[in-house]
């Protein structure tokens, strides 16, 4: 599919840049994207925590590049579907959240989209919707009636999300089983209300994005279209947007600047000129320049990412902190800016490991004692002994309250003492 010699300007940028994976009728989608006329597509997200992560951002800035060549975006919450749970790539069902928690979510999850979208009231503004204001307000009997009349059991069992679970013999509870329903329910009520053109998200998202085509169709007797984007994971095969840690969350109250710059900072090689073209707003060219040399030049190229797709996330200003800060702490500088972990230090002292834990240096005990082990473990640029049992001892701060504290050479915390 990206392959394809498209005629539209946007459908030719997201090819080159790596973004789709599968696209319906592209032939005619091609013709009318180049028809001179705003289209709108959307993107849904269910409203399961407060904050998006960087799994999320290939679908965001699907939707930055839609708006960047004259287009609307759309922005779906899912303050109906949460209710529901996606059971798309779960081996159980997921937990149900009540409306104070939905609430709060929606919140959070809607200023994160004001980084990358312009929102105003031209043909191109970004909208954001609720499906809550429809999927709330639905009879059941009359959406079985009207709308279930147009879905095939036979055909909703061959689709992954339904297919993979009763396949590995896992429970699928009715309720989750409706879900492809309501999805393909907000395409329709989408294009009564904002004539909307586009589906778009994962590819793990297909069948139930093709129903949405279906239902259109039958219901308005309308062309509807879906894109999709392929489902991304590092050159190491971690999946995007996890790490040891957890998930690399977008909002800077789930995580501080700093780390998420660090977190692309700490790229593979194999993956910098991809991440490049998917998550920055860089020229090809100019990619293609910084990623020309091995070694060095492409340490620089890290950066580059690093503070780029920190800017769309959190602002230019921000970005050159991190930027600045990681410099910094790399040339055994100050302690400005680093993740700050405070703790109380008894005479008898801590155990390095728990230390390691508590800073965010190491995921777990088992992983901080090899830390230890293996000399990775550094106090104000010096190194910890190597014993796994090691303790931080007051006298081992040199009567200070900060130090820095390091796990390898990328991992750092500032360090305070309460007394």
């Amino acid at each position: 599919m990206t392959n394809t010699a498209f005629k539209s300007t946007l459908l030719s940028t997201l090819s080159a840049r790596g973004f789709i994976h599968q696209v319906s009728e592209p032939e005619k989608l091609d013709a009318a994207l180049s028809s001179g006329t705003p289209r709108a597509a959307y993107v849904g997200f269910d409203l399961t925590a407060d904050s998006l992560h960087v799994g999320h951002l290939l679908t965001i800035m699907l939707l930055r590049h839609w708006q960047d060549a004259g287009h609307r975006p759309i922005v779906l919450l899912g303050g109906g579907t949460t209710k529901v749970g996606d059971p798309s790539g779960k081996d159980t069902q997921r937990q149900l959240l009540d409306d104070a928690a939905i609430a709060t979510n929606k919140a959070g999850i809607e200023r994160l989209f004001r980084q990358y979208l312009r929102f105003d009231d031209s043909p191109t503004g970004a909208v954001v919707v609720d499906n809550a204001d429809w999927l709330l307000q639905l009879n059941y009997v009359e959406f079985l009636r009207d709308i279930g009349v147009h879905f095939s059991i036979n055909r909703m069992l061959t689709f992954d999300s339904v297919r993979l679970r009763l396949e590995r013999e896992q429970p699928l509870s009715f309720l989750e089983f409706n879900y492809m329903l309501l999805q393909s329910y907000d395409f329709l009520e989408l294009n009564k209300r904002h004539d909307c053109l586009v589906q778009m998200g994962g590819s793990d998202q297909w069948g139930n994005m093709v129903s949405g085509i279906d239902l259109v169709r039958r219901v308005q007797g309308k062309e509807t279209f879906v894109v999709t984007v392929p489902l991304l994971t590092t050159a190491g095969g971690a999946k995007m947007g996890k790490t040891a840690g957890g998930a690399v969350w977008m909002s800077a109250a789930r995580l501080s600047v700093f780390d998420f710059w660090q977190y692309w900072r700490n790229a593979d090689d194999a993956d910098v000129e991809r991440f490049l073209k998917l998550f920055t707003l860089l020229p090809l060219s100019e990619i293609e320049a910084l990623c020309a040399g091995g070694g060095a030049a492409l340490n620089g190229a890290k950066v580059r990412l690093a503070t780029e797709v920190t800017a769309l996330a959190h602002g230019r200003d921000a970005a050159l902190e991190a930027e600045a800060t990681a410099a910094r702490v790399f040339a055994g500088g100050g302690l400005e800016g680093l993740p700050v972990v405070a703790l109380t230090l008894p005479a008898a002292g801590l155990p390095y490991f728990d230390v390691l834990v508590e800073a965010g240096l190491a995921v777990s005990k088992s992983e901080a004692r090899r830390l230890l082990k293996d000399g990775g473990v550094r106090l104000n640029d010096a190194p910890v002994t190597r014993e796994e049992t090691a303790r931080l001892m007051p006298d081992d701060l040199g009567g200070k309250v900060e130090a820095r504290l390091s796990a390898g050479k990328k991992k750092h915390a500032k360090l305070v003492i309460q007394s």
